[in-house]
């Protein structure tokens, strides 16, 4: 998944920060969908690339619980993992066990579940 993520980042879209991210949303039947990091002049206006690939995967049908493994890649030496506006959305549309996995440049990988990145989350529970 690794090398993929390599080649999707030269897609990513970094003029002001350069800051290039990668995403790929593997889902439970096997479907995988990308998405890069869009910057704009606006930072709030640009969207991530957690966001990118998993919105296009709603946009082609799938829902909450259909979502696996979220793989992530950054061309620093740092792992990174999803933004907080990432984390809401990640929140609303996968379960607490969908996995995420953080690729560096370094060849180091750190695996998390959602929960761990979100102990106390807003979700649905919330309304009730």
């Amino acid at each position: 998944m690794k090398e993929r993520l390599q080649q999707l980042i030269k897609n990513a879209s970094t003029p002001y920060y350069h800051f290039s991210v990668a995403c790929i949303v593997e889902c439970k039947d096997g479907n995988l969908f990308e998405g890069v990091n869009v910057e704009t002049s606006s930072p709030a206006s640009g969207s991530c690339a957690e966001r990118v690939a998993l919105f296009s995967a709603i946009a082609h049908g799938y829902h909450k619980g259909d979502f696996k493994t979220l793989y992530l890649y950054n061309t620093t030496e740092q792992n990174i993992f999803p933004c907080f506006i990432c984390r809401q959305a990640l929140m609303d549309y996968c379960d607490l066990d969908t996995k995420i996995v953080s690729y560096n440049s370094q060849g180091e990988t750190i695996e998390v579940l959602i929960k761990d990145l979100c102990p106390y989350p807003f979700d649905e529970e919330a309304f009730k």
